[in-house]
Parts: structure tokens; C-alpha cells; sequence
């Protein structure tokens, strides 16, 4: 029989004889659209210690299901995978840009020199939260399962562990070990292409926290970033006070940037600091990049004028990387993850700002501005660096959480901002707890006015800067959305936006044969258009 409309309030709700839930998703489609915004689903990904990866969808709707407050948000959580991935903890992460199939690849390194390899949908599924009937669970949580979630296979072509892992196009994985390699892998046939070989440091004493056999020294890649244009990656290493800059047309060594005492004391590294980097980061536009140490960053900005992607000089580019600011948090704690936010088409946001998760439970946003660092206090350590100003702050006000937040993502939900959720913020903590919030940077008043001065006191121990540091306080930019519990400690997390949900998609199994897999199967050539 025909449905028949009728309205309620300000909602359609659409009934059909004999049953009181939708069987499909047209329902659920008429009514977001009365709300003014469409349901937002992310998939997100987390490796953890217990050597599993958990994916988890989050549906999120502004204003519905008869809200009283057209800003009040629905989130929903519902499990979609749990893959035994690795015999050993899971270490990094990464995710392909989507391809035309409606397909994104997964990769995941552990511990165990493997990287396992995945088929991800991009598609909502029609049996997700709020769209019918879910799957059985013991332990009393949804369970969504996509059938186009698939495993593809793995690489081992590392001899020792993985730890970052980079999809800078569609058709190149390019992974880092500890065995001081940087292998190029090919996505149509996953055959490694190319392999640029770090060369091992030399011992000089036994640094604190030094874990290398006795007579070695401690070695391998702690992390690498491509620039925007494909031609220059930077990396960093183990037992190095150095970054390396890699010329990715020739695969070979551009030039390498030695860390200078006064810097690394300016960063947060004391007498007995290891001094090597340990993340690296580049802006969207690339005309900067940041340099994470243990418990500071510097941000190194291009200084010519010919960065641009259409003629960038990649052999001439260690002459012209020079530190313009050092980023400290205050109070003093360790950093885990530097991520830029990717501004999008919003240009009162600016490719500027640089996100700093920490050991005590919070995530930092530094202004990297030039006007805004011209006008902060300059360090004191004999590096005259001007201090990159704090814009906002999400997480435990004080810095009193006992709970690391290990890794987290900002994904934009439209291009121009219009949205009233312009972007999302998750982010991972090592108790298993993950957290969605709502980010909106434009918000914060210290953003829009030049930065204040503020003031630092040295004096450490150890020679290095004090832990205490005198300025504001710091505004939250963010809005806490929802919470869950995982049951699982988390090392490290990728999330991104999927797409609407097609009418049948979550019974259909087909489109499974159209896999790359690693096994002989069929070859899809369709994502090898760039390089």
C-alpha cells in the first residue's frame, strides 16, 4: 500500500500500514530536511594497544527528533568493525583520499613490521543509528556491520617496527620503520617502487630513555611529512638533533637542518633531552612546517618567495627554512600530536593555526601568524624567537586530567563554514576514551585581536626554561558532543566524514570483486591516474 504523510509539529513523519518503523531510509532523509541540516556521520578508526582496530560511526543531527533548541545535538554511536590487525600493539595509522568507487584504503603499522591493508566504505550505512533494526550485542552496544569493509592484505617489507604511515595521493603509500628506511609502495599492485635509506646516527653516549642494545645507537624514523606539492618530504629521526629534507622527484637527500643548542632549550629540551624530533607537520598551503619535540615545538616558515607549489626549489630549501616561533605549553607537559588545521574556504580562520594535543588531558591551539608572533614576548634562552600565542584550548580546564589524549582529528563538515558545526574535533585518550566536540576556532576573542605579551620566568633545573609560564587564560573553542568508551587503550586514531547513505547499500554485497588485493586478485587501475 501507498504511505501516507502527515505532519507533527515541525517533522514528517511517514507511516505505513502494519508497521511503525521505516523500512528504508526515505523517511529518515524528509525529515532531516525539515530540521535545515542533514545528519552528519563519521567513521572513526582506532588502533590500540591490544593490537585491534576498532571502527566506530558516530551520527550526529543538530536540531531533530523534536528537539527543544534548534542547536541541541543527537549523537549516536554505533560499533562497524573490530579487526585483529597486528600480533603486536598498533602503532600508526593512515587513509587514502576517497576514490570514485565511494571506497577509501586503510593502513595500519605495528610493532610486528607489518602493515596490514584495508577497504573502507565511504557510504553510511541504511542500518546505521536511527535508520532500523541493528545487529545483536551482548555487551548491550550497537553494532552496525558494512559489507564492503573489507581486509586486503598486508606488506612486510620492513625489518623492524612501523611508525608512520602516508597516503599522499591515491595510488603511493609511503610507510617509515625503525630499520631507518622510508619505502614507496604502488596502491594498483602494492609493489614497493622505491626505498630511501636514512643514514644511522652515530652514538654519542647513552641518552636518557635510550631503549638501543648496549654498543648501538638508537635509530629509525620517528616521522615524516610530504609537502602539498609532492616534490619535498621532511623527516625526522631517532638519535638525530636533525631533520632531513628529501627531494621526492630525484629520491634523494636535499639537505639536512641541525636542531642548535639555544633552540632545543628554547623548545622545552633540557641538559638531558634527547633533542630529536619526534613529529613533523606541514601546512595546508605549505609554507610551513612544524617540528614537535618532547615537550615544545618550533614552527619553521619558508622565508622565499619562489615556495611557491608551481616553483618550488627543493634543493635550495635548507637555506631558507628558518625557526620564526617556538610553541610551549603551559603548564609544562608532553606533547603527543601537531596537526594544522585545515582551514578550507574559511579564510577568517587562515592556514595558521596549529593544533598541540598533551599529556594532560588538553588540545592547544597556537596562532602561527606572523602579525600575531610579532607581536608575543621573545625567549629568553640566547634564541631570540618570538612564542607562538595560545588562540584556545579544548579539554580540562587547569591542565588537571590524569587522561593523555594520544591522537586526535579535526574534520571539516562543509567547505565555506556555513554549517553551524563547521568542524569537528575527535580525539583519543590512552584509557580508551573517545570524544567528539565541536570546534569553532572564529569564536574564541583572542583570535580576532592581536596577541598579548606574555611573560616567561627561567631558572630550570637543568638549565633548561622553567616550567612556569605566566599569561591569560585561555578560552574554550570547543563544545562537548559525546563520549565512548572503547574498553581498549588507544595509541593512535584517523576519522573522516562519510557520505550519504544510498537506498539498499547495507544488504547488497556486491562490489566486493572490485578490490585490489594482495593475493592475485583483480586490478583496478582507475586510482592510478596521479603521482
Amino acid at each position: 500500500m501507498g504511505k501516507r504523510k502527515r505532519a507533527v509539529g515541525d517533522h514528517l513523519i511517514a507511516s505505513e500500514v502494519g508497521s511503525t518503523h521505516p523500512r528504508n531510509g526515505a523517511a529518515v532523509t524528509k525529515q532531516a530536511k525539515t530540521t535545515g541540516q542533514q545528519p552528519v556521520t563519521v567513521q572513526i578508526i582506532a588502533g590500540t594497544y591490544e593490537r585491534i582496530l576498532h571502527g566506530i560511526t558516530a551520527t550526529i543531527n543538530v536540531g531533530g527528533n523534536g528537539a527543544a533548541r534548534k542547536d541541541a545535538v543527537a549523537l549516536e554511536f554505533a560499533d562497524t568493525f573490530l579487526f585483529n590487525a597486528h600480533d603486536s600493539a598498533v602503532r600508526c595509522l593512515a587513509l587514502s583520499p576517497p576514490t570514485h568507487q565511494e571506497k577509501i584504503s586503510l593502513a595500519s603499522g605495528g610493532s610486528d613490521q607489518t602493515i596490514n591493508l584495508y577497504q573502507l566504505s565511504t557510504r553510511a550505512s541504511m542500518t546505521g543509528p536511527g535508520h532500523g533494526p541493528t545487529l545483536p550485542s551482548l555487551v548491550g552496544r550497537k553494532i552496525v556491520e558494512n559489507p564492503k569493509n573489507r581486509e586486503l592484505g598486508s606488506l612486510q617489507h620492513h625489518a623492524a617496527s612501523v611508525n608512520a604511515l602516508n597516503f599522499p595521493t591515491r595510488s603511493k603509500l609511503l610507510s617509515a620503520a625503525d630499520d631507518n628506511t622510508i619505502a614507496v609502495a604502488r596502491t594498483r599492485d602494492w609493489t614497493i617502487l622505491s626505498t630511501i635509506k636514512i643514514p644511522i646516527p652515530k652514538a654519542h653516549g647513552r641518552p636518557s630513555g635510550d631503549t638501543a642494545p648496549l654498543g648501538e645507537a638508537p635509530s629509525g624514523v620517528n616521522d615524516f611529512a610530504i609537502h602539498p606539492s609532492m616534490k619535498l618530504m621532511v623527516s625526522v629521526s631517532k638519535g638525530e638533533r636533525c631533520m632531513r629534507l628529501w627531494n621526492l622527484v630525484t629520491g634523494k637527500k636535499a639537505g639536512v637542518l641541525n636542531f642548535e643548542r639555544p633552540l632545543l632549550q628554547a623548545a622545552g629540551e633540557g641538559r638531558w633531552g634527547r633533542g630529536e624530533g619526534l613529529k613533523v607537520e606541514w601546512n595546508t598551503l605549505g609554507e610551513e612546517f612544524v617540528v614537535g619535540f618532547e615537550k615544545g615545538a618550533v614552527v619553521f616558515g619558508l622565508v622565499s618567495a619562489s615556495f611557491v607549489p608551481e616553483r618550488l626549489h627543493v634543493d635550495g630549501i635548507n637555506k631558507d627554512s628558518k625557526p620564526k616561533g617556538i610553541v610551549k605549553i603551559s603548564p609544562s607537559s608532553k606533547i603527543h600530536q601537531v596537526r594544522y588545521v585545515d582551514h578550507g574556504n574559511n579564510d577568517q580562520i587562515g592556514p595558521n593555526v596549529l593544533a598541540v594535543s598533551t599529556e594532560n588531558g588538553r588540545v592547544m591551539f597556537f596562532s602561527t601568524n606572523p602579525a600575531s608572533i610579532r607581536n608575543s614576548a621573545s625567549s629568553d634562552l640566547g634564541h631570540q624567537l618570538p612564542i607562538c600565542p595560545v588562540i584556545g584550548e579544548i579539554g580540562s580546564e587547569g591542565g588537571d586530567s590524569k587522561s593523555r589524549v594520544k591522537d586526535f582529528v579535526i574534520l571539516n563538515t562543509t567547505a565555506d563554514g556555513s554549517s553551524s558545526m563547521p568542524r569537528l574535533l575527535v580525539t583519543a585518550s590512552s584509557e580508551g576514551l573517545i570524544i567528539i566536540w565541536s570546534l569553532n576556532l572564529a569564536q574564541s576573542a583572542s583570535f580576532n585581536r592581536p596577541a598579548s605579551p606574555s611573560k616567561s620566568i627561567n631558572g630550570g633545573p637543568d638549565g633548561g626554561p622553567s616550567d612556569q609560564v605566566v599569561s591569560a587564560i585561555v578560552p574554550q573553542v570547543g563544545r562537548l558532543l559525546g563520549k565512548y568508551e572503547t574498553g581498549n587503550r588507544i595509541t593512535c586514531l584517523k576519522a573522516f566524514i562519510m557520505t550519504e547513505a544510498a537506498e539498499g547499500n547495507a544488504t547488497s554485497h556486491s562490489g566486493l570483486d572490485d578490490a585490489v588485493q594482495l593475493n592475485g586478485g583483480p586490478e583496478d587501475t582507475s586510482d592510478d591516474t596521479s603521482d
